[in-house]
């Protein structure tokens, strides 16, 4: 069956689930490019259902939900993107991992992101972590969810991996503290360069928003505040995407057993 109208039912979910209301009330969550829909599926999410164009792609082969074809122009004007990947699946939502879970991992290098709001950053930091192996990445007071389309997107499906957690500020703190973790809280006015920092075993990186920073109470409880070297005369920041990648890789570095990193093969 073809679907021709905006009015129809699944359209209106579609658009439902732009927003983060109608995500939480339906459990469920947009994708709209395949690459992200199939890292999704690899992590085990289930798809509820495909709307697709045929005259701009075939649905993904192991697409195992219910598929609808719908018009080139109404997929364009369901689509999140501005040029759409051929189809738009809508996923069922997975339950946030809090304390519980994150107490049961074995985790030793860890990512914070505390009240950051916007959802670029916090796809690219999750990216990022991925990248350089953090076993956790931490979201304290966190208001935007995961499924947030730009997250989604920025992470290129970095968001779909299990070591995600969300937690309130005293849980995180109380958690890293009780676990040994060493936590190195980003500051532009840190009393040490990023390249003065011996990470431990175990160790926790602290980043905030970009227009306030860290809440005083991470500063204080962190055993380093690590500022990263600018030596430019313009800019007196970096991007908090960037700030984090440097100080993963940085940790990455000391932590990986070699000094370089790992050549690429293949």
């Amino acid at each position: 069956m073809l679907i021709t109208s905006a009015q129809n039912s699944k359209i209106k979910l579609v658009n439902r689930l732009r927003g983060k209301r109608g995500r939480q009330q339906e459990a469920r969550f947009v994708i709209d490019y395949e690459r992200d829909l199939r890292r999704a599926w690899l992590q085990g999410y289930q798809i509820d259902f495909i709307l697709h164009s045929p005259e701009v792609a075939p649905p993904p082969d192991y697409a195992e939900g219910e598929a609808h074809q719908v018009t080139p122009a109404l997929l364009k004007r369901a689509s999140y993107r501005e040029n759409p990947d051929g189809m738009i699946a809508v996923m069922r939502s997975k339950p946030a991992k809090g304390l519980g879970e994150l107490r049961e991992a074995d985790s030793k290098r860890a990512l914070v992101l505390v009240a950051l709001q916007v959802p670029g950053n916090i796809g690219a930091l999750l990216r990022s972590a991925d990248a350089a192996g953090m076993d956790a990445v931490i979201l304290v007071d966190v208001a935007l969810d995961l499924y947030n389309p730009n997250i989604i997107r920025s992470s290129t499906g970095a968001c779909f991996g299990d070591k995600i957690y969300q937690l309130n500020g005293g849980e995180a703190l109380t958690f890293l503290k009780r676990e040994g973790f060493q936590i190195a809280a980003a500051d532009v006015a840190g009393d040490r360069s990023l390249y003065e920092i011996d990470f431990g075993v175990k160790s926790a990186i602290a980043l905030g928003a970009e227009d306030q920073g860290l809440p005083q109470t991470w500063i204080d409880r962190a055993d380093q505040v690590v500022r990263i070297p600018m030596a430019g005369t313009i800019s007196d920041s970096l991007n908090v995407s960037v700030c984090g990648a440097l100080i993963m890789y940085e940790l990455y570095r000391q932590t990986s057993g070699d000094q370089g990193f790992p050549s690429q093969k293949g």
